[in-house]
């Protein structure tokens, strides 16, 4: 007998026939690409702040300045050390080089205009002197010669034009005589033609002395003109030759206080070398140097002022040095009204030079800071105090307190404005200690 099998339906071998395939639902690739480069952007962010860069450096906040920008009034001024020097000062000269002889006066001498301060003396000088001296008296001599040579000579031609006239007058009297009677017949005419004759070369020559004297006057006005002027000049090279030596005695051009006047008997000086100097007396001005940024904003007449012994006193700028050496130029100052008593040479004296009127302002602490930057750029610091960040500022003008915010900075915002020496390349610094 047979068996039939009949065959069984296929089925699973475990129980997952009956589970469903679920699809899985994520973030789409897009998305995780995003947040995967907002993930590194903070990442740097972060590094960027907290650690350390090349153009970063870390400074000890203790021993920075730190200064707060603030509102406030500017007031236009600049502090300057004068320097107490006389109002006019003039130099005493060897006008000829000479051997001391005698000193009249010591150095610190109050002297009067005119006065014999020192003798000197110069043989060579004096041997020169006379030998010129004998020279010219010997050309003004000579010229004086000519002159009265000259003036005889118009004399003569005087003397010769009046006899000549006399001799016409002569002759035409004669002429005008015997002309009616020749004609009567009572003369001869030989005679009477002679007569004529000698009338018209008394009038010819008469005529022709005066074109001379004409001709010889204008030549010799002009000569004697010449010669006049010769003298005047050879006077003046005399009165020259005798001041050369008169310049042997040393006297004081003016009235003052005379110092550095140091010569003693013989000592020998040469042409031009200095003597010695004379200053005004009571009267004084003061000379600052100011930094070369103020060099356009100081002009002639600002006013200035100080105080001396307790008592305050007023000056303007009298004059200006525009030459820069060192990074300064000079200024010289006049007192207003009365200046102060017992002022010595040399003395300082502390000032404010007024620029401008006071005006409100953006200000931030003056500091040294300045000088390195020259205004540019500041370091700010954040608000945390934690780092401080360079950027670009622009500032004004400034005084010894304070300097003029004009873009960059607002109120209430801290800048270092101690020295940046050390960290003045940097960007940005990490304030350890705070």
């Amino acid at each position: 007998m047979s068996v039939v099998r009949i065959p069984k339906p296929d089925r699973p071998e475990s129980g997952g026939g009956m589970d469903k395939v679920v699809e899985r639902r994520g973030l789409s690739n897009r998305i995780k690409i995003a947040l995967g480069a907002v993930v590194v952007v903070l990442l740097l962010a972060f590094f960027y702040y907290f650690a350390p860069s090349a153009n970063s450096q870390t400074v000890e906040a203790s021993r920075l300045t730190i200064s707060t920008v603030e509102r406030g009034r500017f007031d236009d001024f600049l502090p300057l050390r004068a320097r107490v020097e006389p109002l006019v000062t003039v130099y005493l000269d060897a006008v000829e080089g000479g051997r001391v002889e005698q000193v009249m006066v010591e150095d610190g001498a109050m002297v009067q205009a005119g006065q014999l301060l020192a003798v000197l003396s110069n043989s060579d000088l004096q041997l020169n002197v006379l030998a010129r001296q004998t020279e010219v008296t010997q050309q003004i001599n000579s010229m004086r010669s000519q002159e009265l040579a000259l003036s005889q000579n118009r004399l003569a031609n005087e003397r010769a034009v009046i006899e000549a006239e006399l001799a016409v007058q002569t002759a035409r009297r004669q002429y005008e005589t015997q002309r009616p009677l020749a004609e009567r017949g009572f003369v001869p005419a030989r005679q009477f033609a002679d007569s004529r004759d000698a009338y018209e070369a008394a009038r010819d020559r008469l005529a022709v002395l005066r074109r001379t004297q004409t001709t010889d006057e204008r030549l010799q006005s002009s000569q004697l003109a010449q010669l006049r002027a010769s003298t005047t000049g050879l006077n003046q090279s005399l009165d020259l030759a005798r001041a050369s030596l008169d310049a042997l005695n040393l006297r004081a051009p003016v009235a003052g206080q005379l110092t550095a006047f140091s010569i003693q008997v013989g000592q020998s000086f040469n042409r031009g070398e200095r003597l010695g100097q004379i200053d005004s007396a009571g009267r004084n001005k003061l000379r600052a140097q100011v930094d070369e940024f103020y060099l356009g904003r100081v002009t002639e007449g600002q006013i200035a002022s100080a105080e001396v012994a307790g008592r305050p006193y007023r000056m303007r700028v009298s004059k200006i040095y525009p030459q820069v050496r060192n990074g300064a130029f000079e200024i010289d100052l006049q007192f207003i009204g009365q200046e102060p008593a017992d002022l010595q040479r040399g003395q300082t004296v502390q000032i404010r030079l007024t620029l401008g009127d006071p005006a409100p302002a953006l200000l931030i602490p003056n500091g040294a800071f300045y000088n390195e930057t020259g205004g540019n750029w500041v370091f700010v610091v954040a608000p945390d105090g934690g780092a401080a960040v360079k950027r670009q500022v622009r500032l004004g003008r400034r005084n010894a307190d304070h300097i003029e915010v004009l873009e960059g900075l607002d109120p209430g915002e801290r800048v270092i404005t101690s020295p940046y020496t050390g960290f003045a390349e940097r960007d940005r610094l990490s304030l350890s200690g705070q």
